[in-house]
């Protein structure tokens, strides 16, 4: 693939491959910049806020908060061909309240190490190093065994000490941005830490030289590994140069797969940003099976010992797999996640990674950090890792919310049409809302996020007017509308159905444009009506609703935005 070839993703064009690898070693240890190339077309792009704009969450102090937590034993496995549900624990029952998300986060990790990538170790016994302004050495020793690895560092104008991202390889979001946002750029060679071309049974790099080349752990948890230990040596350093509790992680393909991992794996990563991941990514494992061009697990599995040996068991039949990339995506959250996919390349399997991205981001919703992921894949240029010019103002945004702490923009979803993938169609669970205690809420269904038109960067909210209600007894509904975000011939509305004092099984609501709009595309229900009239009715997943619960749908709409009054009907 120029996909998961060139850095990351599996690739059918192996020398062209090594070569692009080798080329960005190469200019790693040079310091030298790599060019990017640019070119090709787009679709259709979309914007979702999940959530309302908020602060930005801080990341944790420790590399795993759950680690103190009991993970029951999964017992046998159980073929699901749909997403397996983010918010129900091995043991059957669902979690009601944010504060359980952290023992249940500790479940899905497991489930991911046991299955997926291999265990990922944590803090070896000994670790030290040094923290320049040219460059961080990293020193670890466990079990009698050491092995040293080091990094660059390239610093912004100023003073410090400054945030900094960890960028893969030479390959991942644009260095120039990245200094000129004010965050230092740190240059990873994973390679030192797991090498690549090895057999899984004598695998090398300085992770297996102190846990043994033959360790069923793959290479992205073990590039994970390093750079969870380059920030155990940023936290000892003092804080003179780098801050420690501002770092960020990016990659692209190969190395976008990298990135991805680092941030699910440690929870100190302030900011994720994968880009081009494919295969062994973001992308979900069951939807790569389905995804017409896509590098089947299969391969993935085979070009590299990227995945855990234990993966092997899964490569045909990933509907047997008790987890999933989208509550990894989940694991990310409330932090910062920036995904960045090319809808162009089909190896790349961007449409798996639309429907994970969109289900993780449910996850970010019920813990009330909706705002805090964005995903980004109408992009017009097809060329792989290309350095994109549509990507250039959220990365911005992206930096100065999670690392600086200085914005708050909203989180954007721009999903391309080319590759859009329907949430639908992969889940039978609803999101619950979560309350902030141990209460148990009544659980309330989520949205499915969908493709929209092109924003502008500034959103604009507008006041929803009184919700209407429809019968006013048991069985009633009412609807809200509120304008997410406008631009020039165009907006996002979302609607809020919420039920009376009494559950309701299927809810329609029902509205009339007052000066021409149209909507171009509606998720969360099924749409009809023609003109000026526009009905609205659930989904199967998201048609009963709890005494005063609620679900939203979202849509896009042409002309200017408008906010009706809404009538609720149920049945």
């Amino acid at each position: 693939m120029i996909g998961t070839g060139t850095p990351g993703g599996g690739s059918r064009t192996p020398g062209l491959r090594r070569a692009l690898v080798i080329g960005a070693v190469a200019a790693l240890s040079l310091g030298l910049a790599v060019a990017e190339i640019p070119g090709a077309k787009s679709g259709v792009g979309a914007l979702v806020a999940p959530g309302a704009a908020q602060a930005a969450v801080a990341a944790a102090g420790v590399e795993d908060e759950g680690a103190d937590c009991p993970v029951p034993d999964l017992g046998s496995l159980t073929s699901n061909s749909r997403l397996p549900d983010p918010f129900r624990k091995i043991n059957g029952q669902r979690i009601t309240s944010k504060d359980e998300w952290r023992c249940r986060r500790a479940e899905i990790k497991k489930l991911a190490e046991r299955y997926v990538y291999g265990e990922k170790r944590g803090k070896p016994a000994g670790v030290t190093g040094t923290v320049s302004r040219t460059g961080i050495t990293v020193n670890v020793s466990d079990g009698g065994r050491s092995a040293s690895f080091s990094a660059s560092v390239d610093l912004p104008s100023g003073n410090g000490p400054f945030p900094a991202v960890i960028v893969y390889g030479g390959f991942g979001a644009d260095t120039a941005t990245i200094k000129a946002s004010g965050a230092a750029v740190i240059s990873y060679d994973p390679f030192s830490v797991g090498r690549e071309g090895t057999p899984r049974s004598n695998k090398q790099g300085a992770y297996y030289t102190l846990y043994g080349s033959s360790s069923s752990t793959g290479l992205l948890a073990a590039w994970a590994w390093g750079v969870s230990r380059i920030i155990d040596v940023i936290e000892q350093s003092g804080g003179s140069i780098l801050k420690a509790d501002a770092t960020g992680v990016t990659g692209c393909s190969r190395f976008g797969k990298g990135a991805f991992v680092a941030g699910v794996f440690d929870q100190r990563i302030a900011l994720t940003m994968p880009i081009e991941s494919g295969s062994a990514g973001v992308p979900i494992l069951r939807g790569i099976a389905q995804e017409s061009g896509a590098q089947p697990l299969s391969s993935a599995y085979g070009e590299q010992p990227w995945l855990g040996d234990a993966f092997s068991s899964f490569t045909g039949n990933p509907a047997q797999l008790p987890v999933d990339t989208h509550e990894m995506v989940g694991m990310i959250a409330p932090r910062g996640l920036f995904i960045m996919e090319n809808p162009h390349i089909d190896w790349l399997a961007a449409q798996s990674g639309s429907v994970a991205a969109l289900a993780g981001a449910e996850i970010y919703k019920a813990l009330g950090a909706g705002d805090n992921i964005s995903y980004w894949s109408d992009v017009q240029d097809g060329t792989h890792c290309a350095s994109r010019s549509e990507w250039r103002t959220p990365l911005q945004q992206n930096i100065q919310k999670f690392l600086l702490k200085t914005g708050n923009a909203n989180g954007v979803f721009r999903i391309s049409a080319r590759k859009s993938g329907n949430l639908s169609q992969w889940r039978d669970w609803t999101t619950p809302t979560l309350s902030d205690g141990n209460t148990s809420p009544s659980p309330s269904p989520s949205p499915t996020p969908s493709p929209s038109g092109s924003p502008n960067t500034s959103p604009s909210p507008s006041p929803s007017p009184t919700p209407s209600p429809s019968g006013g007894v048991n069985g009633a509904c009412s609807a809200t509308m509120r304008v997410v975000n406008s631009w020039s011939g165009g907006w996002q509305g979302e609607v809020t159905v919420r039920a009376g004092n009494a559950a309701i099984n299927g809810w329609t609501v029902r509205w009339t444009w007052p000066g021409g709009q149209t909507i171009t595309q509606l998720w969360g229900g099924l749409h009809s009506g023609s003109g000026s009239s526009v009905t609205v009715r659930n989904e199967s997943w998201n048609g009963s609703l709890a005494a005063n619960g609620s679900t939203t749908f979202g849509f896009i709409a042409g002309g200017s935005s408008a906010t009706p009054a809404a009538t609720c009907t149920s049945p």
